[in-house]
């Protein structure tokens, strides 16, 4: 039976849903699996059997490969050492209910240069088998239209997924218990990875990198992502739920996250990331984070609770500028970092800024040391500070007033419960003037202190 790619996507996820609603056995759902295009145990392929399945399953893949027609897997276990995904393979199972348990390998399924490639409603699970460096459970390199989708990827001794120059989408699935990161990609070539849950892993939640810089777009939404360590350790690198590394125009929205080592969203040299609309609580570094060499951030609509940092935009050493700071909530700054970040980092703080960057309408509540930071050093230029309201914070509003630094607007903020000041000039970690909002205080020209509300 030969069935178009589009039908066969809504037959095979209504049939999927009604096969596990009946909890048929294997036998009783070859039948209905069968209907669809292939069916794996025509091949000799034996669910619950104890013995290797490997030959069997890559001459089934191949076949419903070259006629271009399903190949589904009824329910039961399947032990299977390495297979390899030919062009236009769609490998069809009962979600929760078909099992492939890896017996060893470099990975359980790759394949290169491949194309049309679906995996949906499949367990793999990784038994702990150390994989090698760069090798996920399932490796894709130079492939395109790939989807995997209402899968569950389990116990992996490495990645659950690994691509490198990958298009397609990685939506409605399950990681857990992962040695490493859930999803690598490098070089993407258009890849959306939505609506994926993600816990227990030993690295990272998702990476999204780039050999060299440049032009990405990878489409981050709406996963849950939680329970996220820095197994290797590191200063930053590791325990993060969500990295963008050399990636440009990536999207990373809707997200909800939760117990992170390190960082909830972390953009390395990302131009013209969006981070936006995300929900985070217990990420125990920088929240949000666009460092080093980028040149476009927008950090809007967030909300944050219990953090050292809220939102960062830094590194203007580096060429890091150019950045909006917008509508986010930052509740509950934690007074210090991880053990292993950087010696000196600072904590407390609810946002902080360099160059070029606007910074309106956010709410910051209960911040150790500063609300808000503009600058460090003399790296400081045009930045706005308007709009904010921060509610008991050691200094509300803190700006580098160091020789060299550049130009400051700060006006219409609510600043409540500041103890040690509304304003307060700084130069790198030392504070240096008194309330810059106090009649008779200090003028610095660089500066436009306005009408602020300081209670």
């Amino acid at each position: 039976m030969d069935v178009s790619r589009r039908n066969l996507l809504n037959v095979s996820a209504g049939a999927a849903a009604g096969a596990l609603a009946a909890a048929p056995t294997a036998a009783a759902a070859a039948p209905l699996m069968s209907a669809l295009g292939r069916d794996a145990t025509q091949f000799g392929v034996r669910p619950g059997s104890p013995d290797d399945q490997t030959t069997n399953l890559q001459r089934a893949i191949n076949d419903a490969a070259k006629a271009r027609i399903p190949l589904a897997l009824p329910p039961g276990v399947y032990r299977t050492r390495a297979l390899t995904l030919p062009d236009s393979v769609q490998l069809i199972g009962v979600r929760g209910a078909t099992r492939l348990e890896f017996g060893g390998g470099p990975s359980l399924f790759s394949g290169t240069g491949t194309t049309s490639v679906s995996l949906m409603g499949l367990t793999l699970d990784g038994s702990m088998i150390a994989l090698p460096a760069r090798r996920g459970l399932i490796h894709c390199e130079r492939a395109r239209e790939l989807r995997i989708v209402d899968c569950e990827l389990i116990n992996s001794g490495g990645a659950g997924i690994w691509f490198e120059q990958v298009s397609g989408e990685v939506q409605g699935n399950v990681f857990r218990n992962l040695a490493s990161t859930a999803l690598v990609s490098f070089d993407a070539q258009g890849l959306l990875v939505a609506q994926n849950t993600i816990s227990g892993t030993r690295n990272n939640g998702i990476e999204i990198l780039r050999h060299q810089a440049g032009d990405d777009g990878t489409l981050v939404i709406d996963n849950r992502i939680e329970d996220i360590v820095a197994g290797p350790g590191g200063t930053g690198q590791h325990g993060n739920a969500i990295n963008a590394f050399r990636a440009a125009n990536v999207i990373v929205r809707g997200n909800r996250i939760r117990n992170c080592d390190f960082s909830g969203v972390r953009g390395n040299s990302a131009s013209n990331i969006q981070i936006t609309g995300n929900s985070m609580t217990d990420v125990r570094e920088v929240a949000i984070y666009s460092e080093f060499a980028f040149e476009g951030a927008v950090i809007a609509n967030n909300t944050v609770d219990i953090c050292a940092i809220g939102a960062v935009a830094c590194n203007f050493n580096e060429g890091g500028r150019v950045a909006v700071v917008q509508g986010n909530i930052f509740r509950n700054m934690l007074t210090k970092r991880p053990a292993t970040s950087q010696a000196g980092d600072g904590a407390g703080i609810g946002i902080a800024v360099e160059a070029d960057a606007a910074v309106t309408g956010n709410v910051i509540e209960n911040a150790p040391s500063y609300g808000i930071i503009a600058g460090w050093g003399r790296y400081l230029r045009d930045v706005a500070i308007t709009g904010n309201v921060v509610r008991n914070a050691d200094v509300g509003i803190g700006v580098s007033v160091t020789s060299g630094a550049g130009s400051a607007l700060v006006n219409d903020n609510v600043i409540s419960g500041a103890q040690n000041g509304a304003v307060v000039g700084f130069d790198h970690d030392k504070r240096i003037t008194g309330d810059l909002t106090l009649q008779g205080a200090q003028k610095f020209a660089q500066l436009a202190i306005g009408s602020n509300l300081v209670r």
